[in-house]
């Protein structure tokens, strides 16, 4: 895990059963188990925001297994950006 020097910041927008069926604390899990800070938040619309800061290649892996099929609820859909990481988080958390 993060061999990579390349530091990033991946924001995704889960759509799809993902409320109401511990997708947040599976992201959650997942991302401490990578090493990454960051956070996964109920939007009001449903979706869920997973933002994760870490090395490239940590935080694709995440990106990888949120669109896996072996998440709680079902994904139909993961919108990705990127942006150079801030260094503002400790920890990820469930909002």
């Amino acid at each position: 895990m993060g061999e990579s020097g390349d530091i990033a910041r991946l924001s995704a927008w889960v759509h799809g059963r993902v409320q109401g069926v511990g997708f947040r604390w599976w992201t959650r899990s997942r991302a401490l188990e990578l090493g990454l800070t960051g956070h996964a938040t109920n939007a009001r619309d449903g979706r869920v925001h997973v933002i994760a800061e870490g090395p490239r290649d940590d935080c694709e892996r995440l990106l990888e297994l949120l669109r896996s099929g072996d998440t709680p609820g079902r994904v139909t859909l993961v919108v990705e950006s990127w942006e150079p990481a801030r260094g503002d988080m400790t920890g990820f958390e469930e909002r």
